[in-house]
């Protein structure tokens, strides 16, 4: 091939790639939004959650917190992977479960086909409380990153917010208890 024949190919296929929108993605959802909650944010969110302490017991006033640099980059680990879960909440055409799976508690949940029916009536709330955890995740990051035990806990506390206003929302929306089930 002559070399401007090289060339002109070269920016004909630089052409076709770049005519692609960079929205232009095939997600493939695989799991469900129970299975991330149950496999990536549940244990997460624990993880940091425990991460730092205060604890009272007969000897008195301890103190938990990560102590080496591996502890804390483990905690990091943990955090990234919270934070990143509340992408994959966001992935169009993600079910909230596997078809024939049951509310653990259908007294004061929603079933599975009730609650992706609420999310696919209302797109814009799912995103806007999953980016409200995404901040919330954030913050807690900020504070890993500047070894913040006080930071940690003040973010562990939004991250429960983030995830109950969620769950009070699409979960368990009629409950009337005002207890918090996170």
């Amino acid at each position: 091939m002559k070399p401007f024949m090289c060339s002109g190919f070269l920016l004909l296929l630089l052409a076709a790639c770049a005519s692609k929108s960079p929205s232009d993605t095939s997600y493939r959802p695989t799991a469900t939004v129970k299975d991330i909650m149950d496999s990536m944010v549940d244990p997460n969110a624990d993880f940091v959650w425990n991460s730092v302490a205060t604890i009272v017991d007969a000897e008195g006033e301890h103190e938990r917190f990560p102590q080496t640099d591996e502890e804390w980059n483990e905690l990091r680990r943990h955090t990234i992977a919270l934070l990143e879960a509340t992408n994959l909440l966001l992935i169009p055409g993600r079910h909230i479960a596997r078809p024939g799976e049951k509310a653990e508690n259908p007294n004061v949940e929603l079933s599975p086909e009730e609650i992706e029916a609420l999310v696919n009536k209302d797109r814009a709330s799912w995103i806007r409380l999953a980016h409200g955890l995404h901040d919330s995740v954030a913050l807690a990051l900020k504070a890993v990153d500047a070894r913040d035990k006080e930071g940690i806990m003040t973010a562990g506390g939004g991250i429960q917010d983030a995830c109950e206003s969620c769950h009070q929302k699409y979960w368990y929306p009629n409950d009337t208890t005002g207890l918090k089930r996170y």
